[in-house]
């Protein structure tokens, strides 16, 4: 691969604002039960024309410390899944999903078919003679039915990975739950081209948040995308490989990794692998409200807590910063997550303020609206050191001006986006977002002014595990060769340890570089000289810093 480039885009936001009589506007888990729940008399099968009601009298209910509560149809041959009825109300239950729970005695939803439309007591589940499973909700209305007739269809089951499955008659697979995730993957389980996670609205609301993340695999690779118009990336984890149309890549959650593979060359070695630190067998990954895809664990040792998040797939790439909503839509942030608005330049006349005060994270609102019929009454602020999650070029080599003013001429246009190209040159490329979330900022000001260069960002990545976040997010081949990189990145590091003895000689810099040899583990990532304790050379009475020719080492 070529040699990394470290991505040094700096952005400038510039924000319509009117001016009129001196008036100024800016364009969980639960919690395990004292006795683990009863299995004895939840088959693990049933045969077409079976029907179950989600009452009392029809189904046992399982109630847990935390409220939540439910009502068993089946379970797998290892009781470590089970299907049914759910609530999160506990006695005073009156919506209901039919889902799929993953361990019986702390329960998690990795699966629900109605998530949108909850039903009521007395919904009725039904596998028909016809061949379908149809749910109905107490007034007999269809919430959500296979779309099976016409197939042949014996039975259903739960197999042990937590997958429902209709079969025929020779126990081949007709439906399954799997061809149709919802925010969440288990073990063995495949998300393909054309299917999607879609994290739900909060841990105590389940309908699908669609006007937030979601997450798709494409010919290209795993992507995170914002809903927008149209959906806007910002994670990628690009593969390599020439796919056609007809080829399918597909992700696989299985044996401590989420592997990526072509469907038309299955079975295969993958062509990528996301490693998933595995301490106990028990996994699932969810598309997180916020964004975050995260993996928990069940730990099942003695004394444990349950439930534990053991990896956050995308934020070791981005950053926490980099997630599009995490300070809402116009909100900047900055330090350990610290949401703000942006500030006018004109003293008492802020553009923006926060949609909610005790809740920062929600956002920003203009104070005054933009009209499309007052153009003569825009003009901009500068937003300076700030970044953005994307960046698409709209208007190529133009200068400053040209951008704001393609931005004025454009209705639905909300900032004007920036980018210096050759230093020596005032041209650059321009980007016109027609919504705009979280912006990022670049610098800290509130840090010492030694705080604001290069090294000290390289430390704080190094520092949090987000190496990736500092290298060119716009370049298809820097992403796809991300983790060559970061390991370059990590050579880097060992050749800046302020401790001149624990740096690698030429000769193992090559053997690294070559795949000999790998980077040394325990390395300190604070570069600065100037924190460090003096190493002083005792000549007699005195001593004498070491010159910068012995602090440098043999080479």
């Amino acid at each position: 691969m070529s040699a990394p480039w470290i991505s040094s885009f700096f952005f400038s936001f510039f924000f319509f604002f009117s001016f009129n009589r001196r008036q100024f506007a800016i364009a969980s888990s639960s919690l395990p039960p004292s006795e683990g729940a009863p299995v004895y008399g939840i088959p693990t099968t049933a045969n077409r024309s079976t029907s179950w009601t989600n009452d009392e009298s029809s189904l046992s209910s399982i109630s847990f410390p935390d409220g939540s509560m439910y009502r068993a149809i089946l379970r797998d041959e290892t009781n470590s899944s089970i299907c049914g009825f759910f609530c999160i109300q506990g006695a005073s239950c009156t919506s209901y999903l039919f889902a799929i729970l993953l361990n019986r005695h702390d329960p998690v939803v990795i699966w629900s078919a109605n998530r949108d439309y909850p039903v009521r007591n007395g919904a009725i589940l039904n596998l028909t003679a016809t061949n379908e499973l149809i749910l109905y909700d107490v007034d007999g209305s269809k919430v959500w039915t296979t779309n099976t007739t016409g197939k042949s269809i014996a039975g259903v089951k739960l197999s042990d990975n937590g997958n429902l499955v209709l079969f025929d008659g020779d126990n081949s697979m007709i439906w399954q739950s799997f061809d149709h995730p919802t925010d969440c993957l288990v073990q063995g389980q495949k998300l393909f081209q054309g299917q999607k996670l879609i994290p739900s609205v909060s841990s105590t609301n389940w309908a699908a948040q669609k006007d937030s993340y979601s997450l798709q695999v494409t010919n290209k690779g795993l992507f995170a995308y914002v809903e927008s118009n149209p959906p806007l990336v910002y994670y990628r984890h690009l593969v390599n490989g020439t796919d056609t149309d007809k080829q399918t890549r597909y992700v696989e959650f299985f044996n401590g990794n989420l592997s990526f593979f072509n469907f038309s060359t299955e079975p295969s070695r993958p062509d990528s692998v996301i490693p998933i630190p595995q301490k106990f067998p028990l996994q699932y990954m969810k598309l997180m409200p916020n964004g975050h895809l995260t993996v928990f664990e069940y730990d099942s040792s003695v004394g444990s807590v349950g439930w534990m998040a053991v990896a956050d797939l995308l934020t070791g790439d981005l950053g926490e910063c980099f997630y599009p909503l995490v300070c809402g839509r116009n909100g900047i942030c900055s330090g350990n997550q610290e949401c703000s608005c942006p500030r006018s330049s004109f003293p008492g006349m802020d553009s923006f303020r926060a949609v909610n005060d005790s809740e920062p994270n929600m956002g920003c609102s203009q104070v005054t609206p933009l009209t499309c019929n007052a153009t003569q009454n825009h003009t901009f602020i500068e937003i300076k050191n700030v970044k953005y999650f994307t960046y698409t070029v709209d208007i190529e080599n133009v200068d400053l001006g040209t951008c704001t003013q393609a931005c004025l001429n454009n209705c639905s246009c909300k900032a004007a986006l920036f980018e210096y190209g050759d230093p020596s040159h005032s041209n650059g490329n321009c980007y016109l977002p027609t919504e705009l979330f979280t912006m990022t900022k670049n610098f800290d000001k509130s840090l010492p002014e030694e705080s604001w260069h290069l090294l000290r960002v390289f430390e704080r990545c190094w520092e949090h595990g987000t190496l990736l976040s500092i290298v060119d997010r716009y370049s298809e081949d820097m992403q796809i060769h991300g983790t060559e990189v970061v390991e370059t990145m990590k050579v880097a590091s060992w050749c800046l340890q302020t401790d001149f003895r624990k740096r690698p000689s030429m000769s193992v810099v090559i053997k690294v570089l070559t795949g000999v040899i790998n980077v040394e583990s325990n390395l300190d990532y604070k570069f600065s000289y100037t924190s460090q304790q003096k190493t002083t050379v005792k000549h007699g009475e005195s001593s004498l810093p070491l010159s910068p020719s012995i602090l440098s080492g043999p080479r």
